[in-house]
This record gives C-alpha cells, sequence and structure tokens, in this order.
C-alpha cells in the first residue's frame, strides 16, 4: 500500500512530470501542479481535483488487454501500488503523512484519449482512480504507505 509515482504538469494538456518528491498543500494540491495554480483542462473549481490516485494495478490490466498507457500518460498524481482506491471515497486516509479525503471516482475523459491515443477511455471506465482533498500541508515521496486515517 504506498506511492509508487508522482506525477504534476503546470499546465493543461502538457506532459506531466516526474518527481521522488512533492510538497502537498492543504486546499490547494500539489505545489506547481495545474490544478494548484488554476490552469488545468477542468480548473473550474470542481471538487476533488487537488489530488488524483490511480491503481497501477489497474493501468497494468489495461495494458494488458491491449491498450497502452504508461503512468505518466495516465494524467493522475499519485500512482498506488498495493491499494484498493474506491473504498477510500468518503473516509480520510494519509499518503505519507499527509492527511486527505476521498471524494469520488475519476473516470476518464475524452481529453485523456485526445492527448494519449483512443482505447483508455473504455478500459479505464470503472477504474480511472479516485480523486481526494489535501486535508493537511506536508510532503509526499515515493515509497511513502497509503493507510486509513
Amino acid at each position: 500500500m504506498t506511492v509508487e509515482s508522482i506525477f504534476t504538469t503546470t499546465a493543461a494538456s502538457e506532459p506531466m512530470v516526474a518527481h521522488d518528491r512533492i510538497r502537498a498543500l492543504a486546499g490547494t494540491g500539489l505545489e506547481g501542479d495545474r490544478y494548484a495554480l488554476g490552469t488545468g483542462f477542468y480548473s473550474d473549481g470542481q471538487d476533488g481535483r487537488q489530488l488524483t490516485l490511480i491503481e497501477a494495478e489497474d493501468l497494468e490490466q489495461l495494458n494488458a488487454g491491449g491498450v497502452e498507457l504508461t503512468q505518466q500518460e495516465c494524467r493522475r498524481n499519485i500512482v498506488t501500488r498495493g491499494v484498493e482506491l474506491p473504498p477510500l471515497i468518503g473516509k480520510r486516509f494519509y499518503v505519507g503523512a499527509v492527511l486527505c479525503e476521498g471524494i469520488r471516482m475519476c473516470p476518464p475523459c475524452n481529453h485523456l484519449e485526445d492527448l494519449t491515443r483512443p482505447g483508455p477511455l473504455r478500459g479505464l471506465a470503472r477504474s480511472g482512480g479516485i480523486r481526494a482533498h489535501i486535508l493537511t500541508d506536508g510532503d509526499i515521496s515515493i515509497g511513502d504507505e497509503i493507510r486509513e486515517a
């Protein structure tokens, strides 16, 4: 139940950049990320865009089904390993020392396919990750544990 990868980008549609460590800002997002900066494709104030998470296992299943999508291309901030994310919706949980709250599912949208290739929309319709609010400031690093509060 760990953080496997961390990604951000400063603007809508720009490639995601990998990080070993990132600062989480309560009520805002990840430092320097498009949604914290208000420059994301969906930066319209909707709930749950402070942090997005997806299971590495779901991406592996998609790839095994013939639709190649890298962790970096999936457009989620945190790729996890060994944790089921949907049960965290409506609950508080920690990503390392950062307290978060699961808000809702994060299914892929047409924008993902516009930026990558056909297939992820259907392949990740039920497993595109979750959206969460960040409740406390702190650093998130690769290898950090994810656990319920």
